[in-house]
């Protein structure tokens, strides 16, 4: 639960409200541990609003330290909501 909460206030703060938290993996790179969480995001909500069009839903990969602290993020997706999510 304390990692799902460092990385919805990191979204919060830097990024946009987390749309759902999918998923909190152990992690480990070489010698380093820490953990690799997988964010949804609504991307520019009130501009596809705006223009009628579906939300877009982003795909945040975001890695954290021993420390749970916010090591790295990057988008590695986007779809439109109404878009059949892949299955991985």
């Amino acid at each position: 639960m304390k990692i799902m909460k460092v990385v919805n206030d990191f979204f919060i703060e830097h990024i946009a409200p987390p749309y759902k938290i999918i998923s909190v993996k152990k992690h480990k790179e070489g010698e380093e541990k820490g953990w690799r969480a997988l964010v949804e995001i609504i991307e520019e909500k009130e501009y596809m609003k705006k223009y009628g069009h579906d939300q877009m839903i982003g795909l945040y990969e975001v890695f954290l330290d021993k420390d749970l602290e916010v090591t790295g993020f990057s988008r590695i997706s986007l779809r439109f909501r109404s878009d059949i999510e892949e299955q991985a």
